[in-house]
């Protein structure tokens, strides 16, 4: 059984190949990986040397012989370096060679072999260095920086012509002399000079901002920054130090250093947005076996104690099922259900979930204008943030005080404080009287996995998730606190009318009328690159009475269709290699109209167009999910039939 779960995982991995080799580097297993980044098939590589996914120029060096007798030698190998697909072309790879050992004689019997594409990796370190240099150069090439350096005592060593420029020395005049002659007299008596010297040898760098005097005793405002010199050994031998004269732009500076850090915060944000959603995606993949199995078994157990396990374990998967919705809220890959909601109603009837979870400490109040026009959401997302704002507020008053729920109409014009576009908007507020949080804290607030609370006491997901929701709706999260003055929070919502008429036309299986008539036993075609979803979902279709074909990639599942005639129904899922779900669902549609077809997917994020009129089930889902999405679809079919 262990042996058999062993073989499940590795079959299922896809991000890396894993393979074992006989004592002679003969290739006897291959995994979805090893065929997803070399391009061979099983019976292609299998009985074949290792040695060819090498390059000529490493096979002539005797590159795999050597890796094979250091792993057997030292216990193991690992090494980068390129390697060879079947089409010839090249990747960057980072291996790992472990010698599988007979554990009585110590004989080698084999070799585990795990192979990682980092070609893109590589590319994108490539591209940094590049850009380091291309920095570097520019820098050097700016005459506005004064840019000199000084011995361990301060004592200028040498002087470039800005800083010449910048403040009035010739290399004459100030060579050989001490830096603190650019200081203020009052700078020179609290001893920054020799301060600043100290925190760049604590710190690894020192950068601010003051008054600098020039030599004809006018001042300017300098921005400074001193890296510590070190030699070989790591001994500090002198400083570089930077000036900038900023008397004449220091407030055009400050701007484009506010615009440069925000750039780079989007550009963080986005790359971890990025990869929050492609785990959360994987999650939604196993999440989905696990409540599907989960599911089928409690229907064969009788006996009490079994069934209050298995529910537990249904609601522990539940709750990855939230954390998940969390995490594609926060990549803006979570599909949301839009519709008109009226946001005081919501609130109002949230009333006793919040008092609830709030507890009697906390005092809510809520306030609306009669008129409150309908805004674009998704009510359960909404709902969801809503009580995420609350939570935090009651956190933020551990000795109790009061919660005021407010939302206003609000008509946004150009250059508003929000930056949203303009048009009519729904602002819902979410204040509290708590202790607040410092402009640090402020900053990083809606951050993902940043929290002020202790460990085990929150995801750092909560703001992140709200923000996340605001955006992908097109409207605004904003944070406003100060430190014993509590926290206000609004969320800009796009009024329903405008918002909703926009929006691509989508189909999901909660919005398709079903029949009230069960459907008839089909042979339905499911397509998933992940074997355990495929299996799981296989398993709820049969325990439905249906009959399933089962493919693991689009390519077969054309093939399948091609050779078979009685496919009733395509489910497949989205995110597949070399073809996708929504590819292969546009080929479908061109040589088969007639197929009746199920997006089964937790991602979002479709190319444009591919979700109009697209009939999805989104990941994880129950039976009773799966029994709909088949109702409705086939439904279609006979709608289109009759027309």
């Amino acid at each position: 059984m262990t042996a058999e779960r062993y073989r499940l995982l590795v079959e299922s991995v896809t991000d890396y190949a894993i393979y074992m080799l006989d004592p002679q580097g003969t290739v006897i297993s291959w995994n979805p990986g090893a065929r997803r980044f070399k391009g061979y098939e099983d019976h292609e590589i299998i009985g074949q040397s290792f040695a060819r996914f090498y390059t000529e120029e490493d096979r002539a060096a005797g590159l795999p012989q050597r890796a094979l007798r250091r792993a057997a030698e030292e216990g193991r190998f690992e090494s980068e370096g390129w390697r060879v697909r079947k089409d010839g072309t090249r990747f960057w790879a980072h291996a790992v060679v472990d010698p599988i050992l007979n554990p009585s004689t110590g004989r080698v019997l084999g070799y585990a072999k795990v192979t990682r594409d980092l070609t893109e990796r590589r590319e994108s370190e490539q591209a940094l260095r590049a850009s380091e240099e291309k920095f570097r150069l520019l820098v050097q090439g700016v005459t506005d920086y004064a840019i000199y350096m000084i011995d361990r005592d301060g004592v200028v060593t040498n002087w470039n012509l800005g800083a010449q420029r910048i403040k009035g020395y010739a290399p004459d005049e100030i060579v050989g002399r001490h830096f603190s002659l650019f200081y203020t007299p009052e700078d020179r008596e609290r001893g920054e000079p020799q301060k600043t010297l100290q925190a760049a040898v604590e710190n690894g760098s020192t950068e601010k901002e003051g008054w600098r005097v020039r030599k004809d005793g006018r001042r300017f405002w300098a921005s400074i920054v001193i890296d510590p010199i070190r030699d070989d050994s790591g001994e500090i031998i002198g400083f570089a130090k930077v000036t900038r004269d900023l008397t004449e732009r220091r407030r055009v500076q400050a701007e484009l250093d506010a615009a440069r850090e925000a750039l780079f915060q989007s550009q963080k944000i986005e790359a971890l947005g990025q990869l929050t959603g492609g785990v959360a995606h994987d999650f939604n993949n196993l999440l989905t076996a696990i409540l599907g199995s989960l599911e089928l078994v409690r229907r064969q157990i009788g006996d009490e104690r079994q069934l209050t396990l298995i529910d537990n374990a249904i609601r522990g998967a539940s709750r990855g099922v939230s954390l998940t919705q969390r995490m594609l809220s926060f990549a803006r890959k979570q599909e949301l259900a839009l519709q008109p909601v009226a946001v005081d109603v919501l609130v109002a009837e949230m009333g006793e979930l919040l008092q609830r979870s709030l507890g009697p400490l906390i005092e809510i109040e809520t306030d609306s204008p009669a008129d409150l026009a309908m805004a674009a959401a998704d009510p359960n997302q909404l709902e969801t943030a809503v009580l995420n704002l609350a939570v935090n507020a009651r956190d933020a008053m551990p000795e109790g005080g009061r919660l005021r729920i407010g939302a206003g109409n609000e008509h946004v014009g150009s250059g508003h404080r929000t930056g949203l576009p303009a048009g009519d908007y729904v602002r819902l507020s979410v204040v509290d009287t708590g202790c607040g949080m410092d402009a640090r804290t402020l900053a990083q607030a809606t951050e993902p996995f940043f929290t002020t609370k202790g460990v085990g006491k929150g995801t750092g997901l909560g703001l992140s998730m709200v923000h996340g929701m605001a955006e992908q709706l097109g409207g605004r999260l904003l944070l406003d606190s100060r430190p014993g003055q509590g926290t206000t929070v609004e969320m800009w919502l796009p009024v329903a009318a405008s918002a909703i008429a926009a929006g691509p036309a989508r189909s999901s299986v909660a919005s398709t009328p079903l029949p009230e008539a069960a459907t008839q036993p089909l042979t339905v075609l499911a397509v998933d690159d992940d074997a355990l979803v495929l299996m799981n979902t296989t398993a709820l279709l049969e325990d439905l009475g249906h009959k399933v074909i089962e493919a693991s990639s689009g390519r077969e599942a054309l093939s399948v269709l091609e050779s078979n005639g009685e496919v009733d129904l395509l489910i497949t899922d989205h995110a597949m290699p070399q073809m996708t779900g929504a590819q292969l669902i546009a080929e479908v549609g061109e040589r088969w109209p007639a197929l009746p077809v199920i997006l089964a997917t937790g991602y979002a994020d479709l190319p444009p167009g591919a979700g109009a009129g697209m009939l999805r089930l989104n990941k994880p889902f129950w039976q009773a999910d799966l029994e709909k999405a088949v109702a409705a679809a086939m439904a279609r079919r006979g709608t289109a039939a009759a027309a």
